[in-house]
């Protein structure tokens, strides 16, 4: 890269820590509460070691559960998606710790979230069917906000 162009470039963090899967709902990659994911990990973890899947688009990303000390399964709302619930059960059949992070609310800058090793009783397991219609609602909010305020005075209703 030209000299000039080098702002441009990313910074990588020094990776510290066990190796880390995040298992999180495809609704949260690139977002900002998926980079608040991250600092609660180096914050609960001691690690910036973290496999993102969304960093590979949306290519399959489980066979890395195996490499991974630790798996960190992400809900929303006490819902794990039908994407988390399937690399959640190949972590428990690989012996992996497993900790739940659950997202109860997102507000302006902040996130109110419960963290825990293990996999609380109160977490719903969605299935395909029930992840489609609890995206939507999601979809729809954020849709409706940017449909009839945004076009005139802009929207910055995006909590997620």
């Amino acid at each position: 890269m030209f000299p000039m162009f080098s702002f441009l470039k990313r910074r990588k963090k020094e990776k510290k820590g066990p190796l880390v899967y995040l298992s999180e709902p495809v609704l949260l990659y690139h977002t900002r509460t998926e980079k608040a994911i991250l600092e609660i990990i180096e914050e609960k973890l001691s690690s910036t070691n973290v496999i993102i899947p969304s960093d590979y688009g949306i290519k399959d990303t489980s066979h890395m559960i195996e490499d991974a000390e630790c798996f960190v399964a992400v809900a929303i709302l006490g819902k794990f998606s039908s994407l988390v619930c399937r690399e959640v059960r190949k972590a428990q059949e690989l012996g992996k710790k497993i900790y739940t992070l659950d997202i109860v609310k997102r507000s302006s800058d902040e996130l109110i979230y419960y963290f825990e090793e293990g996999i609380p009783e109160h977490i719903e397991w969605l299935s395909e069917e029930e992840t489609r219609e609890f995206f939507d609602g999601f979809l729809a909010e954020e849709f409706m906000g940017m449909a009839f305020r945004g076009m005139f005075i802009g929207y910055r209703g995006n909590k997620w």
